[in-house]
């Protein structure tokens, strides 16, 4: 007889505000739900086929990244992304991303600096497109995340990506300095071949002007 996977009540509740957390965070990183719009637990739960707890733990979670806010007992509101947000999230994600290379390049094998020499590459191409560049660079320091060997870490870039991904959508690299920040990239694509990690944190960070 096969094994049949179990599940405690509690973890399937996680999963399922999970699910919901995801789901509300892309509709608000696409666009779908704009900055200012309402939204209504009872309908989302109606939409998604499931209770209002997990729809709540869901906005909360959303909250507390600065995505929304929640007038309790009346609606919760998409947030604005106004040019503070901006500049806080260029600053938070310059240093993550250092955090996230210094711990991660001097443990990366041969074949997984070239797989960030190839993401590299992504963004390169994206350097005009705000929202594209913005998730190139991401995805980068993400994979650099995953391999940091530090758990807690991995799960701060894990959490905060749907925050990072909204609010920066529409930066993009000033015109006159797209030069300078293509050869940021060049050196740091040679300080991940290098394994130099200290290197690789000095770079990450001025990608975002940190």
């Amino acid at each position: 007889m096969g094994h049949v996977e179990t599940k405690t009540i509690g973890e399937s509740k996680q999963l399922l505000a999970d699910e919901v957390f995801h789901h509300i965070g892309r509709l608000i990183v696409e666009g779908e739900l704009g900055e200012g719009e309402r939204i209504r637990d009872v309908d989302v739960a109606d939409e998604l086929h499931v209770s209002r707890t997990p729809v709540r733990e869901a906005l909360q979670r959303l909250e507390r990244l600065g995505l929304v806010t929640m007038y309790p007992s009346r609606y919760t509101e998409v947030t604005a992304v106004t040019a503070a947000v901006v500049t806080q999230s260029l600053e938070f994600a310059g240093y993550q991303a250092g955090i996230a290379a210094r711990m991660a390049v001097p443990r990366l094998s041969p074949a997984e600096r070239q797989r960030v020499v190839r993401l590299m590459e992504e963004v390169r191409r994206t350097l005009r497109d705000g929202a594209s560049t913005s998730s190139a660079r991401w995805a980068v320091f993400a994979y650099l995340a995953e391999h940091s060997g530090n758990h807690q870490h991995r799960m701060l870039i894990a959490d905060v990506d749907v925050a990072l991904a909204r609010n920066l959508r529409a930066w993009v690299v000033p015109r006159g300095d797209r030069e300078r920040m293509r050869q940021v990239y060049d050196d740091f694509e040679i300080a991940v071949t290098r394994g130099n990690g200290d290197e690789a944190e000095r770079l990450a960070r001025a990608m975002y002007y940190v």
